[in-house]
């Protein structure tokens, strides 16, 4: 019984890595399709999450007796689950389209790592403290995930495996390389060499009033790229929950 045990849970354990690669190779290859599934995924996920929180909460906020019927909750679950899927498709579009591909390629595996160190995360917090990863993924993990991101795109700029532009090396692209009816991509990827630079902008602001090493860690927190916390955690959970239902199936 317990070479079978050991067997399955590496049989689990593969399944999950093989489920993050999965996911960061979808976005790496088809960043569109991925940010339409990545859409559609939060907000199905979303909807039964956060009408579940609006019922809880409601006692909360009204008083007894007063508290509104549970089409109040529908819709507003309903609002904010459309409002956190736009803002994970457009995140998970802006994280993968683009034109460089080895740029993209050290994004996916940034992205990648931050998905499974979140369904790490989620699987020990359900059997140390009986959590839910579906709930704490979904309402408490994208923050953390997208500091994660943030100081991994930051470390590969620091060393150079990402390029870091400049203000004039992007308006000499836009006037010369870019065309009139640039593609999606092309926008993509000036938008990730825009970010970029502003977050170098501002790292360089914050250096004037604290030390250079000290605002790189402050400039990881402000980074727009902590936006991609909002997929990262949305995938991290899915996998954790799916991983903690074949433990409690097969184990």
């Amino acid at each position: 019984m317990a070479v079978i045990r050991i067997f399955l849970n590496g049989l689990i354990m593969a399944a999950e890595i093989a489920a993050v690669c999965a996911v960061a190779a979808f976005g790496y290859l088809h960043p569109f399709l991925f940010a339409a599934a990545t859409a559609i995924l939060a907000f199905v996920v979303g909807l039964r999450l956060e009408f579940a929180r609006i019922t809880f909460e409601l006692p909360f906020y009204f008083e007894a007796g007063r508290t509104p019927r549970r089409w109040f909750a529908w819709v507003v679950g309903f609002g904010e689950s459309v409002t956190k899927a736009l803002l994970a498709g457009v995140a998970a579009v802006f994280t993968f389209a683009g034109t460089d591909s080895d740029r993209l390629f050290w994004v996916a595996i940034v992205f990648g790592g931050s998905v499974y160190l979140g369904a790490w995360m989620l699987r020990s917090l359900s059997l140390s403290l009986n959590a839910r990863p579906a709930r704490w993924g979904y309402f408490r993990l994208s923050a953390p995930l997208g500091v994660v991101f943030s100081a991994g795109i930051t470390l590969l700029a620091l060393i150079g495996t990402i390029p870091l532009p400049s203000i004039s090396d992007i308006g000499l692209k836009v006037l010369w390389d870019l065309p009139p009816v640039p593609s999606v991509e092309q926008v993509s990827e000036l938008v990730f060499q825009l970010k970029q630079a502003f977050d170098d902008f501002i790292v360089r602001a914050i250096s004037v009033f604290v030390p250079l090493d000290v605002a790189r860690i402050i400039g990881i927190f402000l980074s727009v790229n902590m936006l991609t916390g909002f997929v990262s955690a949305l995938y991290a959970s899915v996998i954790a929950s799916g991983v903690r239902k074949a433990e409690d199936t097969m184990l």
